[in-house]
């Protein structure tokens, strides 16, 4: 088994950790779960920490010279200038998780390259090899196309707010232009940002400092870019560095009216 893994190209890798955290998640959907309380009102579940722990295994396996971050074991190994290091969050959306909602993600990715986003529940797992990106349904990969034909935002209200006062998602959602072109949603996981590049959403908007090296987000952001989205912070800079949260919009017109919402 180790040896096979050792020969998957990393997109390969990314898919197959982010599988085998997804059994897990859906092996342990609907029972009755020891919590972890961490920080500001977070918490883990057994589900989040087994699932991490399956994911480890297939990169350990598959690549034992790599480091990992991970959301609930902080980082393993060193990764050392220009080394390689897996973001891992074995449960994006752990509070939805924890009452009985199945809109969740698991989210794997190699910094600067593959990433892999596996949905326990449909089944999807939207992938990419920092170039091209696809979704795998019943083990036939498909290019992701985005497309703003849906009209549907989603925007996390999710705290920290460090845009606030002169950014404040809410009242994104309230204005009158963004009700004239746009639907709001609100899921707070890394799926949103799967499906504005596969197409269900037209955009995706969040506050934040910079996501890019997030366990969150870095799966999410590496697959909009794949697919060609539009992907920078709400100042209109990458979302990386200084730049802050983040605004994936499928089009270029999308985006710019966003930002000009944004902007106000």
């Amino acid at each position: 088994m180790t040896d096979s893994l050792a020969l998957l190209a990393d997109d390969e890798v990314a898919v197959a950790a982010a599988c085998a955290g997804a059994g897990v998640v859906r092996r342990l959907y609907g029972r009755r779960l020891t919590r972890t309380d961490k920080r500001d009102g977070d918490f883990a579940t057994a589900a989040d920490i087994e699932a991490e722990e399956a994911i480890l295994g297939v990169i350990r396996a598959a690549r034992p010279d790599d480091a990992v971050l991970g959301e609930e074991g902080g980082q393993r190994g060193t990764a050392a200038q220009g080394g390689r290091l897996w973001l891992v969050d074995p449960l994006c959306g752990t509070l939805n998780y924890a009452v009985g909602s199945m809109l969740v993600a698991v989210n794997v990715a190699l910094a600067g390259g593959a990433a892999a986003v596996a949905d326990p529940f449909s089944g999807e797992v939207f992938f990419t090899d920092g170039a091209a990106a696809r979704v795998r349904r019943d083990g036939v990969d498909t290019p992701l196309a985005p497309t703003s034909a849906t009209r549907l935002v989603d925007v996390n209200l999710d705290p920290p707010f460090p845009g606030a006062p002169g950014f404040r998602a809410v009242d994104l959602l309230a204005g009158r232009e963004f009700a004239e072109r746009f639907r709001p949603r609100v899921v707070s996981t890394t799926l949103a940002l799967a499906w504005v590049a596969a197409g269900k959403r037209a955009a995706y908007v969040t506050d934040g400092g910079d996501l890019s090296g997030s366990v969150h987000f870095a799966a999410g952001i590496a697959l909009c870019r794949a697919a060609g989205c539009v992907v920078t912070g709400i100042d209109g800079g990458p979302p990386d560095g200084a730049g802050r949260g983040l605004v994936a919009a499928a089009y270029v017109d999308t985006h710019r009216l966003l930002m000009s919402m944004i902007r106000g």
